[in-house]
């Protein structure tokens, strides 16, 4: 019988872990430094999270991590380790893990239990919906030729309608991908921009640029330089309706790996929020991979399986 205990000493599962956490990252191409940097986020919080071992008939069998927190005024858990060990792989402990931690989330009130995936999972997620990806390319030279399309930094007249746009657009997003409810993700947004460009275009480090084709404004991109050591996030990459499908998105994801190769990053990556199929199969196509994929699914489940 599948069995989970919590954890007093968790010294064992903590070094196992931390061994695992940059693996994902420098797979993708990742410096040391840079995933070292990615794993410093989630090594702080570890002293937060909720620690059960997975036995069977008295046999250790794996662990699962979990914790409920406040994210944007809602109760919301996740599931920050789900490890099975090889020997025992594949003989159903994986889903009794996934549904222990559902109930256990659901017990201490919170409402969506969310999941960060940098390997494979075969099906044992499929229910929870895909709410973001974090995609990236080392850019040793653009993809592409700029196909006629030019950057140029953005005016200070310009910048307080694309700053309501931007944020209009990065609510959308989140909203369409199912990840918070619209005055969730208007709170967050406000935030985040506060945070983020807190000086407007005179913020240091970041780049926002009007993409032009034939002198005509066709859309816009914001970077930010040194993100982390060797790379640029790319916050967003916007071409108006009206010249989609004329391949300026490859055009313009090219203008950007300049300007990163030009601030002296050699990696550049991206958030693309869930449901944005188009931008998804654009990364795709330009070369970019998934490093990491969040998934969440709204509590209670449906689930009455004990939690420890």
């Amino acid at each position: 019988m599948t069995a989970f205990s919590i954890l007093e000493d968790r010294s064992a599962w903590q070094k196992d872990f931390e061994r695992r956490l940059h693996a994902p990252y420098t797979a993708a191409g990742f410096s040391v430094a840079a995933a070292e940097r990615l794993a410093e986020d989630l090594r702080a919080r570890i002293g937060d999270w909720t620690v059960a071992e997975i036995t069977d008939a008295g046999t250790r069998v794996g662990h699962v991590a979990v914790e409920v927190a406040d994210d944007n005024g809602v109760l919301a858990g996740s599931i920050h380790d789900l490890r099975v060990d090889t020997p025992h792989t594949g003989r159903g402990y994986e889903q009794a893990a996934r549904d222990w931690a559902e109930a256990w989330c659901a017990e201490r009130g919170a409402r969506r239990l969310g999941i960060r995936l940098t390997e494979p999972a075969g099906d044992l997620f499929d229910g929870y919906g895909v709410r973001g990806q974090l995609r990236a390319r080392t850019i040793g030279s653009p993809s592409e030729p700029l196909g006629g399309v030019t950057a140029r930094p953005m005016t200070p007249a310009e910048y307080p309608a694309w700053r309501a746009s931007e944020t209009a657009g990065y609510v959308a997003g989140i909203v369409r991908s199912g990840a918070l409810t619209p005055e969730e993700a208007a709170r967050k947004a406000d935030r985040d921009f506060e945070k983020l460009l807190p000086q407007g275009l005179e913020t240091p480090d970041n780049t926002v640029l009007v993409l032009e084709a034939a002198g005509e404004p066709i859309g816009t991109g914001w970077l930010r330089h040194g993100h982390l050591p060797g790379v640029t996030y790319g916050y967003s990459l916007y071409v108006q309706e009206r010249h989609r499908g004329k391949g300026y998105g490859r055009a313009a994801m090219a203008a950007g790996e300049q300007v990163a190769l030009a601030a002296g990053d050699s990696m550049l990556m991206f958030t693309v929020w869930g449901g944005n199929e188009v931008a998804m199969n654009l990364y795709t196509s330009a070369g970019y991979r998934v490093v990491e994929e969040w998934r969440s699914l709204d509590l209670p489940h449906g689930s009455s399986r004990g939690a420890a």
